[in-house]
């Protein structure tokens, strides 16, 4: 079943600057490119602006998201994903990028798609100060509480010491994620 589309209204900043589309049928996210050419060295971050800037309805964030196929192929990463617009924001959307590749740097021309720009309905909430929470079957257990890889610790609980990530890992004491694919 189809859903009706989200009106966003939107202002090119930069008045040559392709509005945001969507690759293929069914996509979540829609492409930002950049206006700026730049050059990114091994390790260094720069803000890139989109030339765009929007007015989203009440009730809706949009999230910007990486492109997968750029951390694939150049280790390009976003500082702080997803970066978050909310309602409110009026100014030109900007994407904080970082080229975490050992070795290589990261050229980027004018236009190139730098991101993707997921919209979401977000829920308002009234936040009610208790004593205590409700018990769960988590409780407190917080990250890497499920296990599934070697660097959260000993499943019982207790400290890691050599022999039982040995013992506990199959025999070596490196990262397996094996248990986690299958399911286990």
């Amino acid at each position: 079943m189809s859903r009706i589309p989200v009106d966003v209204l939107i202002r090119r900043v930069d008045p040559d600057v392709p509005l945001p589309s969507y690759g293929h049928p069914g996509d979540a996210g829609a492409d930002l490119v950049t206006t700026e050419a730049c050059e990114l060295a091994p390790g260094e971050r720069i803000v890139l602006p989109t030339g765009i800037s929007i007015a989203l309805p009440d009730g809706y964030a949009a999230f910007v998201h990486p492109r997968s196929g750029l951390a694939a192929r150049c280790g390009l990463a976003l500082v702080n994903a997803p970066g978050t617009v909310d309602a409110g924001y009026r100014g030109e959307i900007k994407v904080i990028v970082v080229n975490l590749d050992p070795r290589e740097s990261v050229r980027f021309e004018r236009f190139d798609r730098i991101a993707q720009l997921v919209v979401q309905q977000v829920e308002k909430v009234r936040f009610h100060e208790v004593a205590e929470l409700p018990g769960s079957a988590r409780a407190e257990g917080g990250f890497g509480s499920t296990g599934g890889h070697a660097a959260v610790g000993d499943p019982t609980g207790g400290p890691v010491d050599d022999a039982d990530a040995t013992d506990s890992l199959g025999g070596n004491s490196y990262a397996s994620v094996v248990a986690d694919r299958e399911g286990q």
